[in-house]
């Protein structure tokens, strides 16, 4: 007999997936390396504290977690972060060197002995922090980006490359850490070492651009005492950005660069596959691998409109060949060894894994973090991959997940709730992969769509460059384009929509709450708010001048910032919103928040400000994931007109 389904309110589906659950299952394994023929990675542990632990995959499989908590090997290096560890065999056994997020020093470790630090901490401002460590145990050095505080300020700092002695000496020393680089560039990622060990190349850029704008491929030669000498730019420019370079195996540059309007890979400044299609991304972290080369002369590559495919690309032919397996998304993290290739990658039914790829066979297979179902998957949210029409005729590619639920639908004539999603970034995209926290509003019967709105990455230079003096415009229509397309064609009922998004998503829907009437209510998880502010000393250097080209030059257009400050137009502000913030987050601070809410004071306005002891930027504690989920789910019930049993009400003010 066929299970009976019942008819219930939208949103009031009772549902397995719960916020514990989808808290347990946030974050994913990144920064996947070798260490000798053995595969070792980074994961996330919501239940400790949101620390990253290293994970040694051994021979016969076993997966062991190799530093207890508190070690976090994590890097705060331009606040993102980037690769935090390199290991390599020496007499016999592990030799792995890693940052510490809680004093951002560099430590030697292997199996058996404590970690010990092989950098000092700094007395001035936040200190040294280090990224994208390579080791050369025959120089007796770790090879790695420095970024360096000189002052206070968040932008009292500088990055050179710089080489630490693998002895310890350098612990309690500055003095004994070796500058490799000049200075000439602001921002610079790690050297990748030619296999003769004779040239090293890097990439830099400088403020205002950010790396999806301009960088500039670096090319040096190595001397016989370890300096560097000749340093020549043979890649880039201010409108070419170079997000990643390495050598091929017989020491020829490889490097990905969207001087042709896609980010495609270039071998000695000759394109090998030409397509409209991106064989890289935003840098946003330093140590981000989009392509590795093989031994055998073919190149490893993550590849793809929107959703990154791992495919192997012959440079001979042109040819690509994809992995098969049920990944749908990978993240930029790949790793080779000989004509092996390590990835990360999830489905639209499975979370972040660990995958492995024979490229002698094709054969791709999970060996690390395997997924598994938390929840039955008859409940998990199933996407449509959607192109909408925009102002102007404008394409906006999207994501529509439609309430879901194996044993409920919806009564006879009334739409569901839907919640448009806003991503970071802004230079960014949603991953197509399982995600618990939608699956958490879809099994209830909410719909989420997630909007890959202009200015996001995936789909080209052009794509990307619309949202160039346009933010808090062309996000705003875009999302709100894909909302009232889904009213108007029946998917979604016009009176509950909501919106929401973190970081620049939080811009997104702080813009949209104040500046349009298509949103019941949304929430804003800690968002930039103030422009006029965040540009002016209360962010992090990285994107610290972000806006001279999301929003144009301060210097020209000064009354642009006001304008499209969401804090500036609190007073239009209408709508119940959920704010959402971390206190101790550099990129987006609470002040930004309470600016906000003083501007709103006394209007009567339904809201809940929730702040979080020891959160950053991106929520990674178990029990802040699980305030966060619930508290959302609330606003949207109470708004909605939705019971939500077993859910704590979310108290709001106004």
């Amino acid at each position: 007999m066929g299970e009976t389904v019942q008819t219930l309110a939208y949103g009031e589906w009772p549902s397995p997936v719960d916020a514990a659950t989808a808290a347990a299952h946030d974050g994913s394994p990144e920064f996947a390396g070798f260490v000798g023929d053995e595969v070792w990675w980074t994961e996330p542990r919501p239940a400790e504290a949101g620390r990253r632990t290293l994970v040694r995959r051994h021979a016969d499989g076993t997966e062991e977690s190799v530093l207890p908590a508190p070690w976090n090997v994590r890097t705060r290096v331009i606040e993102y972060g980037g690769r935090p560890w390199a290991g390599t065999v020496r007499d016999g056994g592990p030799l792995v060197v890693f940052v510490n997020f809680a004093d951002q020093r560099l430590y030697r470790y292997g199996p058996g002995g404590e970690p010990r630090p092989l950098t000092p901490v700094s007395p001035v401002g936040q200190g040294l922090r280090w990224a994208e460590p390579v080791l050369l145990p025959e120089r007796g050095e770790v090879w790695c980006v420095l970024e360096e505080f000189t002052g206070e300020g968040p932008s009292d700092v500088r990055r050179v490359l710089a080489a630490v002695p693998l002895d310890g000496s350098a612990a309690d020393d500055r003095a004994a850490v070796r500058e490799l680089s000049d200075g000439r560039h602001r921002f610079v990622t790690g050297p990748r070492l030619s296999p003769d060990g004779l040239r090293a190349a890097w990439i830099g850029w400088d403020h205002p651009r950010m790396p999806w704008d301009g960088t500039e491929l670096l090319v040096a030669d190595v001397s016989a005492d370890g300096t560097l000498r000749d340093a020549r730019t043979v890649a880039g420019g201010p409108e070419e950005s170079v997000p990643q370079a390495d050598w091929t195996h017989d020491g020829r540059l490889l490097y990905a660069s969207d001087r042709s309007g896609w980010w495609n890979l270039y071998r000695d400044g000759e394109p090998l596959c030409p397509r409209e299609e991106e064989f890289g991304g935003p840098l946003w972290k330093l140590g981000h691998r989009w392509f590795a080369p093989l031994d055998g002369g073919l190149v490893a590559v993550l590849h793809g409109r929107g959703a990154p495919a791992l495919g192997v690309l012959d440079p001979e032919t042109g040819e690509v060949v994809d992995a098969a397996g049920p990944w749908t998304e990978f993240t930029p993290t790949l790793a080779a060894l000989g004509e092996r290739v390590v990835a990360v990658g999830a489905g639209t039914r499975s979370g972040h894994e660990v995958v492995e790829l024979d490229t002698r066979t094709g054969r791709a297979r999970v060996i690390g973090a395997r997924h598994e179902d938390a929840v039955d998957p008859a409940y998990y949210p199933e996407p449509q991959v959607r192109t909408f029409t925009g102002p102007g005729g404008r394409e906006i590619h999207a994501q529509v997940y439609p309430p879901h639920h194996p044993g409920c639908e919806g009564p006879a004539g009334e739409r569901p709730p839907y919640v448009i999603w806003a991503h970071g970034g802004p230079t960014g995209r949603v991953p197509l992969v399982l995600d618990l926290e939608i699956a958490y509003f879809t099994s209830r019967g909410i719909g989420v769509a997630e909007v890959n709105y202009g200015g996001s990455t995936g789909y080209g230079r052009e794509y990307r460059n619309r949202l160039r003096g346009e933010w808090g415009v062309v996000d705003v229509e875009d999302c709100a384009a894909v909302a009232l397309a889904l009213a108007d064609e029946g998917t979604a009922d016009r009176a509950r929509l909501a919106v929401r998004g973190g970081s620049a998503g939080g811009w997104t829907t702080a813009a949209s709450l104040t500046t349009t009437d298509v949103y019941a209510c949304g929430t804003i998880i800690y968002p930039v708010l103030d422009l006029a502010g965040w540009g002016t000393g209360e962010t992090h250097d990285f994107e610290s001048q972000y806006l001279e080209t999301l929003i144009g030059p301060r210097a020209e257009v000064p009354g642009k910032y006001a304008e499209r400050s969401p804090v500036t137009h609190a007073d239009r502000l209408t709508a119940p919103f959920l704010l959402l913030q971390g206190l101790d987050d550099p990129i987006c601070p609470p002040v930004q928040c309470e600016r906000f809410l003083a501007r709103l004071a006394g209007r009567s306005v339904p809201h809940a400000y929730i702040t979080f002891e020891g959160e950053g930027h991106g929520f990674r504690r178990a029990e802040t994931m699980v305030r966060a989920l619930e508290a959302e789910l609330s606003l949207y019930a109470q708004v909605f007109g939705m019971k939500t049993p077993g859910v704590p009400t979310l108290e709001l003010d106004g």
